[in-house]
């Protein structure tokens, strides 16, 4: 009777570490999933891909201008501006006289602008921060930008949206996730394994 207790509890046990061995398979798969769809497109996508070094020529703020962004209407639009900063530098790589964008999304919401702020109501801070970053360009002449290798782009990004180290770290979690839930699985099965093995004997 003790035996047939120790078996169930035992079955029990198996069924409940495979469930959770199987659960973070699936969960794993889902990240996987999640981040090829949203993330990855945006890495392939880009086309900065080569980093070397710039060189300041110049960061001037212009006049105010509308943020466009295409979720809100027009008036929403006319609310929102901000000064626009206009960083200009030599590319090494090249010799080139190009525009320096902060990121790959910045030159699609306003390739006039260097800088594009989140939407903010306070017009203050956003010009504050803008200040900075231009004062912060002119203290540190030469910093390292990425350029299109293929010469389809003529601009330059001070920074990457989704570099390759922040891509990889993404599908770290998930990949912990997929191997420990086969390791559980596996483990299940030698067990189930010696157990019939024990019992056939």
């Amino acid at each position: 009777m003790l035996a047939k207790k120790l078996v169930t509890a035992q079955k029990r046990g198996e069924t409940r570490a495979l469930c959770l061995g199987l659960g973070m398979v699936t969960c794993s798969m889902m990240m996987y999933f999640f981040i090829g769809i949203t993330i990855v497109p945006f890495y392939t996508k880009s086309v900065w891909t080569t980093e070397t070094v710039c060189k300041l020529l110049k960061a001037n703020i212009k006049d105010k201008v509308p943020c466009p962004n295409g979720e809100g209407s027009e008036e929403e639009e006319e609310i929102f501006s901000y000064p626009c900063l206009q960083v200009w530098v030599n590319l090494t790589a090249s010799g080139q006289e190009v525009m320096l964008y902060h990121t790959e999304d910045t030159l699609e919401r306003n390739p006039k602008c260097s800088y594009v702020p989140g939407k903010s109501e306070n017009s203050k801070e956003v010009k504050a921060r803008i200040e900075t970053i231009a004062s912060n360009f002119k203290k540190y002449q030469t910093f390292p930008c990425y350029y299109d290798p293929g010469g389809t782009q003529t601009n330059v990004i001070l920074s990457r949206l989704y570099p390759l180290k922040g891509l990889l770290f993404l599908f770290l979690w998930p990949t912990l996730m997929f191997t420990g839930g086969c390791l559980i699985i596996v483990l299940v099965k030698i067990s189930q394994y010696f157990s019939a093995l024990s019992a056939w004997q």
